[in-house]
């Protein structure tokens, strides 16, 4: 297997981190905690975990941002592979290394998919968000030739040498769609991965008038849309397989 480290975003989850770290630390020799400007008690959590690596954002910057510095971190280690992973428990560690095995050499990007295949046990999806998963994932793939089936999903593996052709300037939730515009203009190649749809925290916020579906949904195309002018892209350049 290759080399790789594990990175989880974290922001005012002092109340997962030890469980999800201690499911994570089974399966991944290597972890990197990305405190984004917390201000509960993260912190000293994180403090208190032997073992772990951490960048800390004096201010919280947002989830694009948190995975814009784990990009830069593993572009400075020695590190093959970056899987990134949220702590929020809605992702299961024990598939870090089937996300890692699934990046064979002639693969960039293996992204997690909650709906490409049924799990016993997966969880409905809140409607609105669910709604907007679909109507974006469809819009990725008309406009990029992908044939992806959950473009949010943050549990991904990539292939360290290709985080090299993403410019990330979307700190927010939007920030996959920069990345998917961009992996296909640079021409990276994408498999998705089956993995269980699990909702813990029905409500999360997505900051602000993001809590808005209408205007979420608005921003992401506006995000789209911009990402579309900076990284042109070859129509029908690129196409998504599935890892089994």
């Amino acid at each position: 297997m290759l080399p790789f480290l594990t990175a989880l975003p974290v922001y005012n989850e002092a109340s997962h981190i030890p469980g999800v770290l201690d499911q994570v630390r089974r399966y991944s020799d290597r972890i990197l905690v990305i405190n984004d400007g917390s201000r509960d008690a993260t912190a000293d959590t994180l403090a208190a975990i032997p073992g772990i690596e951490v960048v800390t954002h004096p201010q919280n910057l947002g989830y694009g941002a948190a995975l814009r510095s784990a990009f830069d971190f593993a572009l400075r280690s020695d590190a093959e592979v970056l899987v990134t992973i949220d702590c929020d428990g809605q992702h299961e560690p024990r598939l870090i290394p089937a996300l890692v095995e699934a990046l064979a050499d002639d693969v960039d990007i293996v992204s997690g998919s909650r709906y490409l295949k049924e799990h016993a046990g997966d969880n409905a999806a809140p409607e609105d968000r669910r709604r907007i998963n679909r109507l974006i994932t469809e819009e990725v793939n008309n406009r990029l030739g992908l044939r992806l089936t959950d473009a949010f999903c943050g549990f991904k593996a990539y292939r360290v040498s290709a985080l090299r052709n993403f410019e990330i300037t979307e700190t927010g939730y939007a920030m996959p769609l920069q990345v998917w515009v961009q992996a296909v203009s640079a021409g990276l190649r994408i498999v998705e991965f089956p993995v269980p749809r699990v909702y813990l925290e029905e409500k999360r916020s997505f900051g602000g008038s993001l809590d808005d579906a209408a205007i979420r949904l608005a921003h992401y195309r506006d995000v789209l849309d911009r990402a579309l002018v900076t990284h042109p892209v070859p129509s029908l350049a690129c196409s998504v397989t599935t890892a089994d």
